[in-house]
């Protein structure tokens, strides 16, 4: 079957959107802060141990990033001057709160990533999705004061209904696809929704787990992506995200070169740190601006 979510339109036949300040690129570095269940499998490090009830050692692994991981991340954002844009699972307003307590004081951006990342939303029928989706929204609004703007499913998960569902429910963007370097509007039952950029191979879950890439290619790969962005957006804007996980970036050993890759980044003059939010607002804006003339 064929999807009718969006237009086919290449970027090559797209209208030339300039980005604030002159920047040729715009990034936004994405932490995925999640919470996992003792009792159910999700992302391992040991495969030889991911059938078993309890896991320990791939659980432990997973809880390394909320108890070191995610500080040691903060701290390296903010030395770069680097604003996060998190993917937060609800459950974890109530089960680290000071998670959140240090992410309000640094201004991080607050997306909606499902309750856990121990459940997907893949098989549900439409209301037991939506009430999934609202108590998402509902928790993260009570724990910062604000209704999350953008939406990351668990493990980039949809049902068929999901782009519907998170307009209809306030949301403004959403994460999943991964298929462009700039946001484009997606077609939705009723209000509208955008898509950002985000990346399944600059993503630390892909390259190191599934690719087998050391820290330092990972760090690479990063670099050789923005240069290569930063040439191109000298004709048009373009997005690039950074998307990692502190139970594995966070350790010392990825940590290090994941410095050289923001050091690299902050050295180039005319690019664009923003949120998700920021992003998404400024080309609707653009796009709009481009249509009328």
């Amino acid at each position: 079957m064929n999807h009718e979510r969006f237009d086919f339109i290449p970027i090559v036949d797209r209208e030339t959107l300039p980005l604030p300040g002159g920047a040729r690129v715009a990034l936004w570095v994405v932490p995925n802060i999640e919470h996992f269940h003792f009792d159910l499998p999700s992302t391992s490090i040991a495969p030889v141990t991911a059938g078993l009830v309890p896991d320990i050692m791939n659980y432990s692994w997973r809880d390394y990033g909320n108890r070191v991981g995610v500080w040691r991340l903060m701290d390296l954002m903010d030395k770069y001057g680097i604003k996060g844009s998190a993917t937060l699972n609800s459950e974890v307003c109530e089960m680290y709160p000071q998670i959140m307590e240090a992410g309000m004081k640094l201004d991080w951006e607050w997306l909606g990533h499902g309750q856990t990342n121990s459940r997907f939303v893949v098989g549900m029928e439409e209301e037991e999705e939506r009430q999934i989706i609202r108590n998402v929204r509902d928790t993260i609004t009570a724990a910062t004061g604000k209704a999350p703007k953008g939406w990351l499913g668990p493990a980039l998960s949809e049902t068929f209904s999901t782009p519907d569902i998170l307009a209809e429910e306030g949301f403004t963007y959403v994460a999943d696809w991964v298929n462009d370097e700039q946001p484009y509007p997606m077609k939705v039952r009723s209000g509208s929704l955008y898509t950002i950029p985000y990346s399944i191979e600059i993503n630390d879950i892909t390259a190191i787990l599934n690719l087998n890439y050391t820290a330092e290619e990972f760090a690479q790969s990063i670099i050789d992506q923005f240069d290569v962005l930063y040439e191109e957006g000298g004709h048009t804007g373009k997005v690039m995200s950074i998307c990692v996980h502190p139970f594995l970036i966070g350790h010392p050993f990825r940590s290090k070169y994941l410095e050289k890759a923001f050091k690299h980044i902050r050295s180039r003059e005319d690019v664009w740190i923003a949120t998700g939010s920021e992003i998404v607002e400024y080309w609707k804006s653009a796009a709009a601006k481009a249509a009328t003339i």
